[in-house]
């Protein structure tokens, strides 16, 4: 056990005992009582992985990165930021499986250092993690501020797992780039929220950017203390609610800054702020964090389990999602969350999962029916990596979720 994960379990018990919540309350107010790693799904999540690497990964010939599908014959020999960012999230969630966890230990450290690869300064010093490789390797691409928050993510989920505190640096550093985002143009409507790309032409204000950049800021206040974190943490997280919440856990897509706004609704926007309002919880103690994210989970859980919606999601967003509804799991327990995850993650291997050769299929959107004669993508495979490593995960880590 890391000292990390040691200090997270106390503060998640002093919490619950500041606000009268003991070990023998209801199973919506309490902790749960630990659960075994499950062995079938650490063994579709280790299966789902060495497939991703047998026709995915471009090996140490190919600098250690991975292609954005199985079709070889058109695109950029590599793939974006975002299908390297997640392949690297599925190598540390299966380093958080117990007792077969720490034989991947190896290709996490390999993988969360292949970021810098993508990383790069631009004259006048400003740096980003950029969408497509720069040079040597590629032509490089813009900043996209929710690629560098979610690396910030993964950089936290490997300091969890280490202790390391050059990885926690190097998260605060993803950080320093994703706040650039912030907008401060008072003009506008609803003034405030974070522009999704860094360039002089952005008009676009996301939900997605700005609850993920909430997210990271609450978990860097966490593990520092410090009170920056905390201040930045709960703008972005507040400008979420007041301006794109549509209800209960569901978020509008974004904001123009000619106040047009996009309706979409997508699982990891859902997913994104009842992560940061549980760690937020978890690290105030102000129970109105702990009950607004309790209340996004359950409505949002019946609202993306009806119609068949949820199937119809991209399955990388549905990680982020699941993936949440467990971190909040770990200080409130309901069973509903595990149960949809097994539901979707069970579905999802029986329908669309080529059985020769352990690949996922999705439609062009990422989700729904299988589409057998798309081109495998890595986005999809290592999105079902990780729902499949976190079912293997004993549900006292559930709290170490980035």
């Amino acid at each position: 056990m890391t000292t990390t994960r040691t200090r997270r379990t106390v503060q998640v018990l002093a919490a619950t005992i500041a606000l009268g919540v003991g070990v023998t309350a209801a199973p919506q107010t309490a902790l749960a009582a630990s659960a075994a790693p499950d062995p079938v799904w650490q063994q579709r999540a280790s299966a789902t992985y060495d497939a991703m690497q047998d026709h995915l990964y471009t090996g140490a010939a190919g600098h250690g990165l991975y292609r954005e599908n199985t079709d070889t014959t058109v695109g950029n020999p590599y793939s974006f930021l975002w299908e390297y960012r997640e392949a690297t999230q599925a190598a540390l969630d299966l380093q958080g499986m117990d007792a077969v966890g720490p034989a991947w230990a190896n290709a996490a450290v390999a993988r969360v250092d292949g970021f810098e690869r993508y990383h790069a300064v631009r004259p006048g010093g400003r740096a980003g993690y950029e969408s497509y490789l720069p040079a040597p390797i590629g032509t490089g691409g813009d900043v996209y501020y929710d690629d560098n928050a979610v690396v910030g993510l993964s950089l936290v989920s490997q300091y969890q797992a280490t202790s390391d505190p050059g990885y926690l640096d190097r998260a605060r550093g993803a950080f320093d780039i994703a706040v650039r985002g912030w907008n401060p143009d008072t003009t506008l409507t609803c003034p405030g929220g974070s522009d999704w790309i860094d360039r002089p032409d952005n008009t676009t204000r996301a939900a997605n950017v700005t609850g993920l950049s909430a997210q990271l800021a609450a978990h860097l206040y966490e593990e520092t203390g410090e009170s920056s974190y905390l201040r930045w943490s709960t703008k972005l997280y507040s400008w979420n609610n007041r301006c794109l919440k549509e209800s209960a856990g569901l978020y509008r897509n974004s904001i123009a800054d000619d106040g047009t706004v996009d309706p979409t609704l997508w699982t990891y926007n859902s997913g994104a702020m009842i992560g940061t309002a549980t760690i937020l919880f978890r690290t105030t103690e102000d129970p109105k964090y702990l009950q607004q994210a309790s209340n996004a989970a359950r409505a949002s859980l019946r609202y993306w389990t009806a119609e068949n919606r949820l199937q119809q999601q991209p399955a990388v967003f549905n990680a982020f999602y699941f993936k949440d509804l467990l971190l909040l799991d770990s200080v409130q327990h309901d069973p509903a969350y595990r149960a949809a995850l097994e539901q979707y993650a069970t579905v999802t291997w029986r329908d669309n999962r080529d059985a020769a050769t352990g690949l996922f299929h999705f439609q062009p959107s990422g989700g729904g029916d299988p589409a057998w004669d798309r081109p495998a993508a890595t986005l999809d495979q290592a999105a079902m990596v990780q729902l499949f490593a976190v079912l293997g995960w004993s549900s006292d880590r559930f709290g170490e979720v980035a």
